[in-house]
Parts: C-alpha cells; sequence; structure tokens
C-alpha cells in the first residue's frame, strides 16, 4: 500500500506491508511508463497526493514524492503475510456485508456463522500481533493499543459504527481518536468533520481491510489518500495471479510493479495539450476523473501484455539484468493471470 498524508505540507509517514516509515519531502519521481526511474538514488518508494504533478520543459512529467529513511530493514513479503491480510479482509467483509457494505471482492466466503465481536477481536489481535516485528514495531505499550483498538471495533460493531461511521467517531473522546490516529499512522489528529464517509470507515478497520468504497481507485484513511494494489475492488482471480507472481520478490521490486500496476489510472487523468504539454490533473471528485479499473472491459491481461510490449521496446536502452529481471516478472505474472483465469 501506498500510503500518505497532504505532501504539500512537508510530512506525513510512509506505510508499505507491515512497516511505517518517517517521510522526507524533496525527491521526485519520474512518470516514463512503464519504467520507474528515481531522481534521487535513496529513494525506493513512490508516494503521492492527487495534483502535485508538476511540468519541467527539461526534466518532463514529474510526480512529486517522498523518500522514506532507514528502508534497509525493510522486510521481504511472503506467504505469511498475503495469508495474514488475507484472513482479516475475510472477516471484516463479512461483517460489512451484514451492514450493506462492499468488502474485499476477493474475499473468501465459508458457511460458517455471521462474524460476531469475539470473531472481529480475535481476527484483529492475529492481523496485529503479525505485525508487531513491522507496522508496530515502534509503537510505545503496543498490548495497550491493540487491547484499546479491539473495544473500539466492539463498540462500532454494536453502536452502529459501520454503518454511520462519521457519527460513531463523533462520539469517541480525544483520548479514542488518539488511538486510531496511532493505530492508523496519521501524521495529525483526526478532524472528524473533515473526513469523507470512505475515510472514516477505514479508521474503523484494520490496515489491510480497509476499502475503496466509492470506486475511484484510491483508498481514504482519515483525509489521506492511498494507492494500493491490489485493493478491494480487484478481482479475486487477478489477486491469487499477483500473489503467486510476487513471491520472493524484494520492497523496491514490488513498489516498482504496484506503481507500474496503477500508472493506468494516473495517466488517464493528465490532460496534455496539442503540444503535448502538461494542462492539468484530473482530481477524485472532479467531473473528469476516470478509474481505468472501474472499467467493465478493463483488461489486466491486456494491461501486462502492455508491459511487456514497451518493455521490448526499450530493451536496449536497459541494462541486461535489469531487462531480464523486469521480463521474467510480467512474464511469470502473464502466466498466472492465465492460470487463474483473469481477464
Amino acid at each position: 500500500m501506498f500510503f500518505c498524508k497532504d505532501l504539500s505540507r512537508g510530512a506525513g509517514r510512509y506505510t508499505y506491508s507491515d512497516r511505517d516509515y518517517p517521510l522526507r519531502t524533496g525527491n521526485r519521481l519520474k512518470l516514463d511508463n512503464p519504467y520507474i526511474r528515481y531522481k534521487s538514488t535513496g529513494c525506493t518508494c513512490a508516494l503521492f497526493k492527487p495534483a502535485l504533478f508538476d511540468s519541467d520543459s527539461q526534466k518532463g512529467m514529474t510526480l512529486k514524492i517522498d523518500a522514506a529513511s532507514s528502508l534497509s530493514n525493510l522486510l521481504t513479503p511472503n506467504k505469511d503475510k498475503q495469508n495474514q491480510d488475507q484472513a482479516v479482509q475475510n472477516i471484516f467483509s463479512a461483517m460489512l456485508a451484514q451492514v450493506g457494505r462492499q468488502g474485499y471482492v476477493s474475499a473468501e466466503t465459508t458457511d460458517a456463522e455471521p462474524p460476531t465481536v469475539e470473531s472481529l477481536q480475535r481476527s484483529w489481535d492475529s492481523w496485529f500481533n503479525s505485525q508487531r516485528t513491522g507496522r508496530y514495531s515502534q509503537v510505545e505499550k503496543p498490548e495497550e493499543l491493540q487491547q484499546s483498538f479491539g473495544n473500539i471495533i466492539v463498540r462500532a460493531h454494536n453502536e452502529g459504527g459501520y454503518v454511520d461511521p462519521q457519527s460513531f467517531l463523533q462520539k469517541l473522546s480525544p483520548e479514542e481518536l488518539a488511538v486510531v490516529q496511532k493505530v492508523q499512522g496519521l501524521a495529525e489528529p483526526i478532524d472528524v468533520d473533515a473526513l469523507t464517509e470512505e475515510g472514516a470507515l477505514n479508521l474503523l478497520l484494520p490496515g489491510a481491510a480497509q476499502i475503496d468504497l466509492n470506486r475511484d481507485g484510491f483508498t481514504r484513511n482519515g483525509e489521506a489518500y492511498g494507492l494500493r494494489f491490489p485493493n478491494s475492488n480487484t478481482p479475486a482471480e487477478v489477486v491469487a495471479a499477483w500473489n503467486e507472481a510476487t513471491q520472493g520478490m524484494d520492497f523496491g521490486q514490488i513498489a516498482t510493479a504496484q506503481i507500474q500496476m496503477m500508472l493506468p489510472m494516473l495517466t488517464a487523468n493528465i490532460e496534455i495539450d496539442e503540444n503535448g504539454q502538461f494542462v492539468r490533473q484530473h482530481q477524485p471528485g472532479d467531473p473528469e476523473f476516470k478509474n481505468p479499473f472501474a472499467n467493465a472491459d478493463y483488461s489486466y491481461s491486456t494491461a501486462v501484455k502492455n508491459q511487456l510490449e514497451a518493455l521490448e521496446a526499450k530493451k536496449n536502452e536497459l541494462p541486461a539484468d535489469k531487462y531480464e529481471s523486469q521480463k521474467a516478472f510480467w512474464s511469470n505474472l502473464q502466466q498466472a493471470l492465465q492460470k487463474h483465469g483473469a481477464a
């Protein structure tokens, strides 16, 4: 998941998989599909708020980003983490279905009893514990934080918080809102009045279970915009293929692949003039904003095929090892999509 607060303020948090990192501003990411070229050699991640594009006649279109520090200790995503994320997505999606909301479309359904407050809390506890060496490794009194947010989940379930999240958050004390802020890794105190329904709802969900409620391609977490791939609307067969193809990849490789998978949404909202110069970027909420992934005819298989074709076109411009690793990944993903019957 790529997550940021308003980067124009120059501070925030970066969340990837199971670790949080403080941010520093100043680096930029060049959008040169299908390759991600970092202007700072120390930058191995990309985070952004919509409308942070600018145009530079010498450097081309760029996306302002923050560089995460201390990336050397990143854990490689593995099957255990995928299983933990899937488990918490399954049970919280089932709970959301009970109140008439769509959770993860890739969530597995069972014939078991509907989720109870006890099963929700057990799922939260299990997922939190799986993040203790990563995302929550720097948290003071983690057991207290875990219990406090678990209590908020119980209250939200019993008091209609997942039906009307804004009203529920209004009832929380400043201390309880501080718990939510810490669990979600937010840089600033929560302003409930400024939240959208999606942003409020996701504050009451474990990070891995947060959803793109309005299907605009972004996952709101409080006031923050987040990009993640796969997200709650990614088809189950695509998720299965992605998990299979990314096994054993390191942080930088997965981060680059995630950005490349999301580029169609970014480029679809950039308007250029007849000379190819940047005019504007349409933001979520604008009438012109497009989320190509929401189109019924969007094809992940075609997108991967296009990545492979573009890679071949630039073969001679890339170091041989980079070309081979990129080709291996996209070929593996193409085969996995075919194997799982993804469009």
